[in-house]
């Protein structure tokens, strides 16, 4: 998402009555709100490419594409984010009769900003991984193609594989599917053509 600056330290059920009568959205890491800022074009276009293509993907399986509205709640670190893509499969599992913080995302994908970028890479990546259910952690650039695709290996460490080819695929052992690094780049990789 766009970018993030520190607001103020509050409690887990205040920041969740305050963001359930917000119109803009933040995010909460131990007491800690973030203010989420606009996306550019390239990234609201990557989230639409992927959401779109994994929604068309899953169809016959029992899992679901969400979009940047969905809210993932990490209890172990006190968090609360909105990845730019979720995919939770079979019964999703929520934190209340809400239903508006998921606890069990299988796949969670992010498009990196320069705002959000060590963030993303960082601390919500650790937070990320003390999720049970998650499987695999996706990041995705926006200013060069560059797709880096986490997968939890069965010892509980993550393995990176890179992407950088238009002609790869993405292999989301998880739920079963290939996404192709063309399609999720289609329509921004132009401005990456001018630059070289």
């Amino acid at each position: 998402m766009g970018a993030v600056r520190a607001v103020r330290y509050i409690s887990e059920a205040e920041y969740l009555q305050t963001e359930r009568q917000a119109s803009a959205k933040s995010e909460y890491l131990a007491g800690q709100v973030r203010a989420m800022a606009g996306a550019s074009y390239a990234h609201n276009r990557l989230c639409t490419n992927i959401a779109a293509n994994l929604h068309l993907a899953l169809r016959n399986k029992p899992c679901v594409v969400l979009s940047s509205d969905m809210r993932v709640k990490i209890a172990d670190v006190n968090a609360y984010f909105y990845p730019d893509v979720v995919i939770v499969c079979g019964q999703p599992q929520f934190e209340d009769e809400q239903e508006d913080n998921l606890l069990n995302p299988t796949v969670v994908i992010e498009v990196l900003s320069p705002s959000t970028e060590s963030f993303d890479r960082g601390e919500k990546f650790a937070a990320y991984q003390r999720i049970p259910t998650l499987r695999e952690y996706l990041l995705v650039a926006q200013d060069r193609i560059q797709v880096e695709h986490y997968i939890r290996q069965p010892g509980g460490e993550w393995q990176l594989t890179e992407y950088t080819d238009q002609a790869q695929n993405v292999h989301l052992a998880s739920v079963g599917v290939d996404l192709p690094v063309e399609l999720i780049y289609e329509g921004v990789t132009a401005a990456y053509s001018k630059q070289a």
